[in-house]
C-alpha cells in the first residue's frame, strides 16, 4: 500500500507529508521528536480559488478620501484659510468616518463587540458601527474549507505502527459562537480531527484499518460533528486519503492473501468434486436399474469421442449383438456391416 502521484507530480507520499507540514526544511516544517512524530501540522485552507478582499481596503479609502475633502473644503470655505487645525479636523472625521462604515464580502459575517460584548452579526454588504463603543472583533468566512491531516506511526489495536492522511471539509455556520467560544478555531478543528484519527486508527487492527475506509469515514465525521458543534461549526465529510503499512508488514500481508486464495481455491474444487461424486452415484443406481440405458450410455460416449477426434472406431460383431434388445433392426444392419 504504497502512495502514489499527486496533482504535482511528486509521490503522493511527499505531497501528504508536506501538506501536513511533517517533514522538509522549510519555515512550515515539523520535526518529529524522537521516532515517533507528536503532532503532524495540519493545514487548512479554503476550497476554490482565493477571492480578493482588496475590494474592503479599496472602499475605506474612499470613504476617507471623500470625507477628508468634505471636511477640508467646508473648513476652506467657512474660516477662507486651511492650517493645521483644518488638516487635523478633516483627517479626524475621515477616521471616524471609516470607523463608522464598512463592508463585508459576499461570504463573509463580521462579529461586532458593542463595549466588549457581543451585539450581532452583519454582513455581507454594509454595515455601520458606533466608533469607539463598538468594534468588529473578526471576520468569519463561512465558505468551505478543506483541512489535511494525517497521523504519523500511529498504533493500531494489534501494535502496527500506520501512516495515515486524511482531508476533512468544513464550514462556519455560526460566527458569534466561532468568535467567542474558542480562540483559534481553524486551528482547533485541525487539533480535534488529528485526536480523532488517531483514537479511530487504535480502536481497531491494521487490516481492518486498511479495508474498512468507508466505515473509519463515518467514524471521524461522527467523533468530530460531536465536538465542533459547539464552535458553530459543522462537519461536511471526512475522506481518507493514504494509508502506508510498513514495508514487512505489506509482504506479510500479500503472502497471507495468497494463502487466503489458495484455500478458496481448494475449498471450491472439493466442493465441485463433491457434487460430481452425488451426481455420479445418481447416475450409478439409475445405470444399475436400466441395463438398457447403460448401454446407451456407452454408445453415447463412443459416438462423441469419434466425433471429436475424427477417426474411425471398428466395433466387433459379438459387442454389437450386446445392443440387440435395446437397438431397432437398422441400427443392428448398420453395425453387422450389412
Amino acid at each position: 500500500m504504497a502512495f502514489g502521484k499527486g496533482k504535482s507530480g511528486k509521490p503522493m507520499k511527499e505531497e501528504a507529508a508536506a501538506a501536513c507540514g511533517v517533514c522538509g526544511d522549510g519555515p512550515g516544517s515539523a520535526r518529529p521528536l524522537g521516532r515517533f512524530a507528536v503532532v503532524p501540522q495540519a493545514h487548512t485552507e479554503v476550497v476554490g480559488e482565493t477571492a480578493s478582499n482588496s475590494g474592503v481596503l479599496l472602499f475605506s479609502c474612499v470613504v476617507f478620501a471623500v470625507v477628508f475633502c468634505l471636511v477640508a473644503g467646508a473648513w476652506l470655505g467657512i474660516a477662507g484659510t486651511f492650517g493645521v487645525a483644518a488638516l487635523v479636523s478633516a483627517a479626524l472625521a475621515a477616521t471616524l468616518a471609516c470607523m463608522s462604515v464598512h463592508i463585508a464580502q459576499q461570504w463573509e459575517r463580521v462579529v461586532v463587540l458593542r463595549l466588549g460584548k457581543f451585539n450581532r452579526a452583519s454582513g455581507p454588504g454594509l454595515f455601520w458601527t458606533i466608533p469607539v463603543i463598538e468594534q468588529n472583533a473578526m471576520r468569519v468566512d463561512g465558505r468551505v474549507r478543506s483541512t489535511t491531516f494525517g497521523a504519523e506511526e500511529t498504533l493500531t489495536s494489534d501494535l502496527v505502527p500506520l501512516n495515515v492522511s486524511a482531508v476533512l471539509f468544513w464550514m462556519v455556520y455560526d460566527a458569534e459562537a466561532a468568535c467567542t467560544e474558542v480562540g483559534d478555531f481553524a486551528r482547533a478543528v485541525e487539533l480535534s480531527a488529528q485526536t480523532a484519527l488517531r483514537d479511530a486508527i487504535g480502536r481497531g487492527s491494521a487490516a481492518e484499518v486498511a479495508i474498512r475506509r468507508q466505515q473509519l469515514d463515518r467514524e471521524l465525521k461522527k467523533a468530530l460533528e460531536e465536538k465542533v458543534a459547539t464552535w458553530g461549526i459543522t462537519v461536511l465529510s471526512v475522506e481518507i486519503r493514504d494509508i502506508l503499512l510498513p514495508k514487512e508488514l505489506q509482504d506479510t500481508m500479500s503472502l497471507e492473501a495468497q494463502a487466503e486464495q489458495r484455500k478458496k481455491a481448494r475449498i471450491t474444487l472439493a466442493e465441485a468434486e463433491q457434487d460430481i461424486c452425488d451426481m455420479m452415484c445418481d447416475m450409478g443406481e439409475a445405470y444399475a436399474e436400466n441395463d438398457a440405458a447403460l448401454r446407451l450410455r456407452a454408445m453415447h460416449l463412443l459416438y462423441e469421442s469419434v466425433r471429436e477426434t475424427g477417426g474411425t472406431v471398428v466395433v466387433p460383431s459379438s459387442f454389437s449383438e450386446g445392443f440387440g434388445d435395446v437397438l431397432p433392426d437398422v441400427a443392428k444392419e448398420v453395425l453387422r456391416g450389412k
